[in-house]
């Protein structure tokens, strides 16, 4: 089995997908390990590190010319789907149901496409491979520090001789991964931090972190199955902003983590909000993205400054604002997803297996995951009214793909 590494095409991406620690995994799985040339070099692992760690260095035409496995961060461009050959697997964070028509091309090229972001979350043998969780974490720490240096004061009670600054207020508005990494940085440096989440089964992480809970006197808990949140009525929508607002207007810093995988990001933050806040308050919005953002007034990739002095910060992809230490989690968790799938040295698809059932897009030919065929072939229904997205920091789709036993390659 030859596995590649590939280098990244999407613009300001620094990430790598496998460093020189986890090219030993494979090479005890009698893989060989192929990378390309400069794939890890933004992220501070030289082509030499490769090569001491039994890795060869290639060129683009040789890896994707001889590789049985491509491991990336992020799905083929165009230009890169086109060296792609019948019979290659492709690993990453290939974000199907954003364009299930892409993964329909892959899949009449009968190139294999494996995402990470599919991983079945609530699976206990599926943790170290959960890369949505590892970069989240990334990007809750990254938002923190982003607000604290643009914010014109300190996080932190100091008491000086000058006198004394009061500590910031921090709003962190969706309890996941990256929420509860944000509060946890937050709290570290100083601040009084609150946080809110429709799920008021996320309370005890966020009082364990020593944060406080918000709690809303507008409508009940929105939990729903599987630890996600339900959808909200367009009546508790309304009465949960109302409220929020006047939370939201009296912090210095608000962190919004709540995303929809595939669908537009809820609006937590709206217009009215973002006037009612001071002169010098930091909104940093991580759901900003070309669907929209938590915040009603985001420009995703930019920094916008509102006529009364609020900053909106909507950055799209913080890990890659980290890339070694963010390149570091995403190789364990990529190399333990492709080990999972090594049997005797070989590939082996079993779909009765949730992991595999969960992660392969396209076999054979076809698109074999359920939620993106979902979408390239909607119920007549579907289509006439779409259903309320549920508010909530981190809602994955899990229906399992069809379960029988697909054959194996090297």
């Amino acid at each position: 089995m030859r596995v590649g590494v590939a280098k990244e095409s999407t613009p300001g991406e620094r990430r790598v997908s496998l460093v020189p620690d986890s090219v030993a995994k494979l090479l005890g799985a009698n893989a060989t390990v192929l990378v390309e040339r400069g794939a890890g070099a933004e992220a501070a692992f030289p082509d030499r590190a490769y090569v001491d760690a039994g890795a060869e260095i290639v060129s683009t035409a040789a890896l994707y010319e001889s590789c049985d496995v491509i491991l990336r961060i992020h799905r083929p461009n165009k230009v890169e789907a086109d060296l792609c050959r019948a019979d290659q697997v492709v690993v990453g964070m290939l974000a199907p149901l954003l364009d299930p028509h892409a993964m329909s091309g892959f899949a009449r090229r009968h190139v294999t496409m494996v995402s990470l972001d599919a991983i079945p979350r609530t699976l206990s043998r599926a943790q170290t491979m959960d890369a949505l969780s590892s970069q989240a974490n990334v990007g809750g720490y990254k938002a923190v520090l982003i607000a604290a240096n643009a914010y014109g004061r300190y996080l932190p009670l100091l008491t000086t001789p000058a006198g004394t600054a009061k500590p910031a207020n921090v709003l962190v508005l969706g309890v996941g991964v990256a929420g509860l990494q944000a509060i946890a940085t937050a709290r570290r440096l100083g601040a009084l931090v609150r946080a809110y989440d429709v799920r008021s089964t996320t309370r005890e992480q966020v009082e364990s972190l020593g944060a406080q809970w918000v709690t809303l006197k507008s409508f009940a808990d929105a939990s729903g199955e599987g630890g996600y949140a339900r959808a909200l009525s367009k009546e508790e929508q309304a009465a949960q902003q109302a409220e929020l607002n006047e939370i939201i207007a009296a912090q210095d810093i608000v962190i919004t983590t709540a995303q929809v995988p595939g669908r537009r990001p809820p609006v937590l933050v709206t217009r009215a909000a973002v006037e009612a806040m001071k002169a010098g308050s930091i909104i940093v919005d991580m759901a900003a993205s070309d669907l929209g953002g938590n915040c009603e007034l985001s420009k995703p990739g930019e920094v916008t400054t509102t006529a009364n002095g609020v900053e909106i910060y909507a950055p799209t992809n913080l890990p890659a604002t980290m890339p070694t230490g963010a390149s570091i989690f995403y190789s364990r968790n990529i190399s333990s997803l492709l080990l999972s799938f090594v049997k005797d040295g070989k590939l082996e698809f079993d779909f009765s297996d949730e992991v595999t059932a969960a992660t392969v897009i396209t076999f054979g030919g076809k698109v074999v995951h359920a939620p993106t065929n979902k979408l390239l072939h909607p119920e007549p229904a579907e289509l006439a009214e779409p259903a309320e997205l549920a508010e909530t920091a981190e809602l994955a789709e899990a229906t399992p793909a069809p379960r029988a036993k697909r054959g194996a390659r090297e």
